[in-house]
């Protein structure tokens, strides 16, 4: 049998159990919720992947990713990428020969030294995988073996927004679509009454006045607006605008978004816009949500041990950690594509104070929504990513002293860490100079993790455009390699 049918036909334990849970109450339930879920229109396969294009090409390894994205350019030097060599020649200018000229920002380019500092935290090495973790981050120390380092990540953005921009959407002029709007582009969802896509965002407490986001970031660029991402916020209302006015019932809702659509199906029909009917869906799909936000944002039937294990902020709504929680509970509804956003890692100065609040902000809920996803068996198919825009200095920024020291952004070298997802557990890939500063050893560039990220879902990143204004667009761009030797 082809590997991607048979792919496709493959139910697990807790895939069964989930289906024959629902009965018929649960179809009768469906049914209620969305009107169209009982018109049986095509095969199973073609039900689970409902894309615009003919995807996957290959059987995939993932269905769903978690991509935790640390705004502001973690300090790698501080949390995984061990150079004792800097300690032993702290103060010491940073070599000409190490820096080759290579530009900088506008922060440091005036300074009339470049002092080198290495870290003031200890650094171990955790399970059998050996990999150097700081003693800022002991929860994910204790996973090391569940997680694959990359530690020779490179950028040619040297600033947040276009180098945000990079990673999100794979250019770094704002306008095209994200990361996460692509994968509902090309492979659809895999849920009926949530996005496929959906964003959260968090402030950290090392630099709570740090760099702002945007939401061009989880925009859909030049794609259909279906495939925009979704902000979820903490508080009363998760999604804006999604409850009924005062005085309207749901069945009186029910009413008017019937009678709109078929005003909207006779616009459509006159002037064949594209975007009318995705105007219909989205107004169903915001219908559909009513019920199913208030469900998933719900955390009333989680047991205290889980939130024991995600820490004391899981019950702080808008955290980091609570953010983490409601991820995992958006995964086990199938979402495809969650993406949370954590502001704060940008450290110019008094970098020991605010990494240790930083790291303390998501250390405990990113080791805990790794291992709650691996217990309930959806790590196996749900791709895990950690990382930020850039790296930092090896050098201080502004004056060095014996307690303190900042570090200025720095594009050259820089270490993200996965999990899950096909990606090889208790494995380092890539290698730093001795100063950590230059990649030495297996680099990998912003459009590899793109295009390594897509091929776990099925998906050849060279064959996933979309033609716009006379040019075949593709989040890789132009270039772009699949990494196999950090798949299994």
């Amino acid at each position: 049998m082809d590997p991607l049918h048979k792919h496709l036909l493959n139910e697990n334990r807790r895939h069964f159990l989930k289906k024959v849970g629902l009965g018929i109450g649960g179809i009768a339930l469906g049914s209620l919720l969305d009107p169209f879920s009982l018109e049986s229109k095509t095969n199973p396969a073609d039900l689970l992947y409902t894309g615009a294009l003919p995807l996957p090409h290959f059987a995939p390894k993932a269905k769903r990713v978690i991509y935790l994205f640390q705004s502001g350019g973690p300090s790698q030097l501080d949390l995984f990428d061990y150079k004792p060599l800097l300690n032993k020649m702290r103060g010491q200018d940073l070599p000409d020969s190490i820096r080759k000229g290579q530009r900088l920002t506008g922060m440091t380019s005036g300074q009339d030294r470049f002092p080198l500092t290495g870290s003031v935290f200890n650094f171990k090495q955790y399970g059998e995988s050996r990999a150097w973790v700081s003693e800022i981050m002991p929860y994910t120390a204790k996973i090391a073996d569940e997680l694959c380092f990359v530690k020779s990540m490179h950028t040619e953005a040297i600033n947040h927004d276009p180098a945000i921009t990079f990673f999100q959407t794979g250019s770094q002029q704002s306008g095209r679509p994200s990361f996460g709007s692509w994968m509902s582009y090309g492979l659809g969802s895999l849920n009926n009454n949530l996005p496929s896509f959906i964003v959260m965002l968090s402030r950290g407490t090392g630099r709570p006045n740090g760099q702002p986001l945007y939401s061009r970031l989880w925009g859909n660029g030049f794609l259909n607006s279906l495939h925009q991402g979704v902000q979820f916020r903490s508080g009363k209302d998760p999604v804006l605008y999604l409850k009924n006015p005062e005085g309207v019932s749901r069945k009186e809702r029910r009413a008017m978004l019937d009678y709109l659509a078929e005003m909207n199906e006779i616009q459509e029909n006159t002037f064949g816009d594209p975007e009318v009917i995705n105007r219909i869906s989205q107004y169903e799909m915001a219908f559909r949500m009513q019920t199913s936000v208030t469900d998933v944002m719900n955390l009333d039937d989680e047991p205290d041990h889980i939130f024991q294990m995600y820490g004391a902020d899981a019950l702080t709504p808008g955290t980091f950690a609570a953010n983490c929680l409601l991820a995992r509970r958006l995964i086990e509804k199938d979402v495809r594509f969650v993406q949370l956003y954590h502001m704060g890692w940008d450290q110019h100065d008094n970098l020991p104070t605010q990494i240790a609040k930083q790291a303390k902000d998501v250390d405990q809920a990113s080791a805990a929504l790794i291992m709650d996803l691996k217990q309930r068996g959806l790590l196996e198919d749900t791709l895990v990513i950690w990382g930020g825009e850039f790296g930092r200095t090896n050098y201080s920024q502004g004056i060095l002293t014996k307690t303190s020291y900042g570090r200025d952004h720095h594009p050259r070298s820089f270490t993200i860490f996965m999990a899950g997802g096909g990606i090889k557990p208790g494995f380092t890939y890539g290698e730093t100079d001795e100063f950590g500063y230059n990649v030495i050893k297996d680099p990998v560039h912003v459009h590899d993790l793109q295009a390594t990220i897509l091929n776990q879902f099925g998906i050849d990143h060279t064959q996933m455009t979309y033609k716009y204004q006379g040019r075949r667009f593709r989040l890789t761009d132009v270039s772009g390699n699949v990494i196999h030797s950090l798949l299994t």
